[in-house]
């Protein structure tokens, strides 16, 4: 995960109506990410500097299903952590304190998968910060599911790189 310079802004704290509270073309604007590793399809909760819930819907199209696995594909977890760290740089990106500059991942702690995920589902992805220190380092929490259950879950640590 890389986390833009560039921060757009967006409104400071919106409940959720079901509706999109992020398009896809004002999460690039706050990502470095592109195809294909553009994650995060829309952010439909957020509260600035707190939490984010967003979400990534899981297609036959994607480049890593021909090879992981022919005949039966399965979302690698490697990728849904990704789109977890994504959601959490979110957070991060609208964070007016923080120094401008590159956050990437720096680490994961107790990530666990619970069940696969596969073309057609969609994730929803939650993730809440739990620290931020000195300014150059995070900690966020994050959950992923599928219509409900729990696919994955972890906490997920960043830092900025100088």
């Amino acid at each position: 995960m890389t986390l833009s310079e560039s921060s757009a802004p967006i409104p400071p704290s919106l409940p959720s109506s079901g509706g999109v509270i992020l398009t896809n073309e004002q999460i690039q604007g706050l990502l470095p990410h592109r195809y294909p590793f553009a994650l995060v399809d829309r952010v439909i909760e957020h509260e600035l500097g707190k939490r984010a819930v967003a979400i990534k819907n899981v297609t036959c199209n994607e480049p890593q299903f021909q090879g992981h696995f022919p005949g039966r594909p399965l979302m690698p977890g490697v990728l849904i952590v990704e789109a977890m760290a994504q959601v959490g740089g979110l957070i991060v990106t609208q964070m007016p304190e923080l120094p401008n500059g590159l956050f990437v991942f720096a680490g994961i702690d107790g990530v666990r998968f619970r069940r696969p995920v596969v073309p057609g589902d969609q994730l929803l992805i939650s993730c809440e910060l739990i620290s931020l220190k000195r300014r150059r380092f995070g900690k966020v929490k994050g959950e992923a599911t599928v219509e409900g259950k729990l696919v994955c879950s972890g906490e997920l640590m960043f830092s900025l790189v100088d």
